[in-house]
């Protein structure tokens, strides 16, 4: 047993000479401490699971271009192209199309707690883990939620959310269009009607889907939709695109105050409660991004830069063309899958094209399968949550990722770490069915 330091408290982990902190024995600690610390050299990796996903090296180099003032007319500049790049994106209108900085979660935050006020009623559908995030988040937020679910690996008929809007008469629903948790997703055109039938406002957590999957903000009435650049987008995590029209907009605008430091004498505060958080105030970063540029917070520069790359290579590569891709890719990946004897999760008709559910088999240990793709080959596949968790892994075939030789590559390492954990599938036999899938396509 370690000897107790004086006084008799438990010395913390960080004084600990085996950790390489200082203790007052024989100097070795504090020669642990100051020992150099080596340069980054992270492992590499092939990012096959539901996210984040490997950047574009095109998004790379854009963000290491030089640091400018976020004031600097050129700066300012480039916002104004990534409001453009994004309408196009999320295949909008919107006046309000901008950054959250921060991961996807910041535009989710942003949205939500600036649209609800306490005592708000609040809708959310839920069909796997992020469902039950936006739930949180309002709850936190001080509204009263009501919630619908159904069972993990399916979705709601459009039908059940429109009868329980007509029931519970919401001033907002929030729900999720692809859950990678599930690796399912949710329609979302008629809810969209049924939301605006009912004057109700629409949030939409479109994270896994943006750049990926059809999204089309303004032919679907949805109101409000964020995003992250580290799934279909082929961005690092660390920015969230947000788009909302002027029905949200004027929900926000009644809250709107500006910080003491910042007020002019013409400054009028707005009639409704305060936005509780300052950092995700909406109305506060509508000035930031508006032509007042009204001081908020530094923005992520470098960021900046990568979602403005982002954008560009998705509409350079063409919307209809990017989401085919995906689409393909998804194809070609559960015919490898089911060719080896697996099983794919879920309703087949509602699987999310760029996230694949695949049922581990009873005699095989899961986690063993990753740490055998992620040591011998390289390749990271993910685990679940909840009440799949140990029972599914994601394989996610998304942005960059998402090219046919990522996802042969991958179907021959899972054959090869399948037959070291106890099941074997037939030889070859992924490999070739996405090979057909691919040359079908190709012909």
């Amino acid at each position: 047993m370690s000897p107790r330091p004086a006084g008799g408290r438990c010395a913390p982990p960080w004084a600990s000479p085996e950790d390489g902190g200082v203790s007052a024995g024989d100097g070795r600690g504090e020669a642990r401490a100051n020992a150099p610390i080596p340069d980054l050299a992270p492992p590499p990796r092939l990012l096959m699971g539901p996210g984040p996903v490997d950047a574009d090296p095109r998004v790379l180099r854009a963000m290491a271009m030089p640091l400018i003032g976020q004031f600097d007319p050129a700066f300012t500049a480039y916002m104004n192209e990534v409001m453009a790049l994004y309408r196009r994106v999320f295949r909008t209108g919107n006046r309000w199309t901008f950054l959250v900085d921060g991961t996807a979660r910041a535009g989710i935050e942003a949205l939500l707690t600036s649209m609800i006020e306490p005592g708000d009623r609040v809708l959310v559908p839920i069909f796997g883990r992020f469902g039950h995030l936006l739930r949180e988040i309002a709850l936190r937020s001080g509204a009263e939620v009501t919630v619908i679910e159904t069972a993990w690996g399916t979705v709601f008929e459009p039908g059940r959310i429109a009868e329980a809007i007509t029931r519970h008469r919401p001033k907002i629903v929030a729900l999720v269009h692809g859950d990678t948790s599930t690796t399912m997703a949710q329609p979302l055109a008629e809810v969209g009607a049924a939301c605006r039938a009912a004057d109700a406002l629409l949030y939409v957590d479109a994270t896994a889907t943006l750049g990926g999957m059809a999204v089309r903000v303004d032919d679907w009435r949805l109101d409000a939709v964020s995003a992250g650049l580290q799934k279909c987008l082929s961005g690092p995590p660390g920015s969230a695109p947000i788009t909302f029209n002027e029905r949200v907009s004027a929900v926000v605008e009644p809250r709107r105050h500006i910080e003491e430091g910042l007020q002019g004498p013409e400054y009028h505060p707005g009639s409704g409660a305060r936005v509780q958080s300052n950092y995700f105030d909406l109305a506060m970063l509508m000035d930031y991004w508006s032509e007042a540029r009204l001081n908020h917070h530094t923005e992520a520069t470098s960021m900046l830069y990568a979602a403005r790359e982002a954008a560009r290579v998705a509409l350079e590569e063409g919307l209809e063309a990017r989401i085919a891709r995906h689409r393909l890719a998804g194809r070609a990946l559960v015919a490898g899958i089911q060719a080896m004897g697996l099983g794919v999760f879920g309703d087949l008709a509602h699987k999310m094209d760029n996230v694949t559910g695949v049922v581990i088999p009873p005699e095989v240990e899961g986690e063993a399968v990753r740490a055998i793709l992620r040591e011998d080959f390289g390749i990271e596949i993910g685990t679940s949550f909840g009440p799949l968790h140990g029972r599914i892994w994601r394989i996610g075939t998304m942005g960059y990722a998402c090219r046919k030789s990522c996802v042969l590559t991958c179907l021959a390492a899972l054959e090869t770490a399948l037959r070291h954990t106890g099941h074997t599938p037939p030889p070859h036999a992924g490999v070739d069915a996405a090979l057909t899938v691919y040359r079908a396509a190709e012909a």
